[in-house]
């Protein structure tokens, strides 16, 4: 299985971006696709995710201001994050899980490598 995040990059307050995570190797569909992040000496946080129908999840944090969409047929998952504040900034991971529960890391069976998000003016 392989989860591969990208997109990220350096953006100014209140811009936006669009991170994707290309999958394969699994029956993408049937997972449940999470979104975290984690800022230097910072514990991995739950960003939002997706059920495989669709459903979305978002942290409060978040909420608002990013969006997550699946594309089946591609076996990506992307977030679009907009409003961007520099305390967003941190590497963004993209996660699969086959399980019911999505709310921490240790519920994701899948990690990609990571994409680095640099909100800064």
């Amino acid at each position: 299985v392989q989860l591969q995040a990208s997109g990220g990059g350096f953006v100014q307050p209140g811009g936006s971006l669009r991170l994707s995570c290309a999958a394969s190797g699994l029956t993408f569909s049937a997972y449940v696709m999470g979104w975290f992040h984690q800022a230097p000496g910072k514990e991995r946080e739950f960003v939002g995710a997706i059920g495989s129908s669709g459903g979305t999840y978002y942290a409060d944090s978040v909420k608002g201001r990013f969006t997550i969409s699946r594309d089946n047929t591609k076996n990506t998952v992307y977030l679009q994050m907009s409003s961007l504040k520099p305390e967003d900034t941190a590497v963004y991971y993209c996660a699969a899980s086959v399980g019911r529960r999505w709310l921490i890391p240790d519920d994701y069976n899948y990690w990609g490598q990571g994409t680095q998000v640099t909100v800064s003016s």
